[in-house]
């Protein structure tokens, strides 16, 4: 299983800024020291290209943002002020997300330590979003693996707006998003399957939710690959996350979210989506958490091979 990496290209924002970039960083740090991966596992993802970037996105938006001719409006959609290093970064970040998927596909399972761009749509970005990972790799890997049918998770606490949309009325993939009812977006779009949640719901009506909703996917015919997007402001000290979901309900919910692939057989991509805890200590963990968990479902598919010698 390889997990690919983009801490290094980091961005110049204001102390003040809301967005905790610093994450990545001390989420590839805390992995590493884990022990968990051998080194060469955790790799610095390519650029995605122009070519694959185009498979989503159009034209002219890839001019604006590549020459920084974005509008006040749209940086402001945006939530970031543009650099070179914001298109750099962003595009690494889908290159990390592509490279995660075709890691499910060649070993089970694959991570991007960053990526969940999911309020990115095909004309503008949205929300810290500036392309969609997770749609440009599908894409891609549709052009390039023949991939036929792909099936996306997005447990992230705003609903996958610019996915949906992406997507709407492709029978190709399907786009599950539980998120709150009252969150960012404002203005919602039509997933194929959206669960809409009330503010301060906690660890017993999230899970309860995410359990009919994935009920329903395994219902529906065989998938070739999912991305789950493991975004961990549900958390209820997340600053935008207006849920009250623990850090064991989250833990939870990775653990069904991978054991309901596991049982279809699906190859796994995971990213990590938001996380907007006070204490930026808080929001490394619970992403650590969701690798751990990636982790010891992988390993248990590979037991047989390793004698039982991993530790779970």
């Amino acid at each position: 299983m390889l997990l690919f990496r983009t801490d290094q290209f980091t961005l110049p924002l204001p102390a003040t800024h809301r967005f905790p970039i610093g994450k990545y960083r001390l989420l590839r740090v805390a992995v590493e020291e884990s022990g968990l991966f051998p080194p060469g596992n955790v790799r610095t993802p390519d650029p995605a290209t122009d070519e694959q970037l185009l498979r989503v996105h159009d034209a002219g938006y890839l001019e604006r943002m590549y020459t920084g001719a974005l509008d006040r409006q749209a940086i402001r959609r945006l939530g970031f002020p543009w650099s070179p290093e914001l298109v750099e970064r962003s595009r690494r970040s889908v290159g990390g997300t592509i490279g995660a998927c075709r890691s499910a596909l060649d070993h089970g399972f694959g991570i991007n330590l960053a990526g969940g761009t999911h309020h990115a749509f095909a004309d503008r970005g949205e929300g810290f979003c500036v392309f969609n990972d997770v749609a440009v790799a599908i894409r891609e890997l549709q052009a390039t693996e023949g991939l036929r049918r792909a099936l996306i998770i997005d447990c992230d606490v705003h609903q996958g707006d610019g996915t949906a949309a992406l997507f709407a009325d492709d029978r190709s993939v399907l786009t599950l998003s539980i998120h709150g009812r009252g969150n960012y977006p404002l203005r919602k779009e039509v997933s194929d399957l959206d669960v809409a949640l009330e503010d301060g719901t906690d660890d017993a009506g999230y899970l309860a939710a995410l359990r009919r909703a994935l009920t329903v996917v395994e219902r529906l015919p065989a998938f070739e690959l999912a991305v789950f997007v493991a975004g961990v402001d549900p958390y209820v000290g997340d600053r935008l996350g207006r849920l009250a979901v623990s850090a064991e309900g989250l833990a939870e919910r990775d653990r069904l979210v991978l054991e309901s692939c596991h049982r279809r057989g699906l190859p796994t991509a995971v990213v990590m989506g938001g996380g907007y805890a006070p204490e930026i200590d808080r929001i490394v963990a619970l992403h650590l958490a969701t690798v751990r968990a990636v982790w010891r479902r992988w390993c248990s598919t590979i037991r047989p091979e390793i004698g039982g010698a991993v530790q779970l």
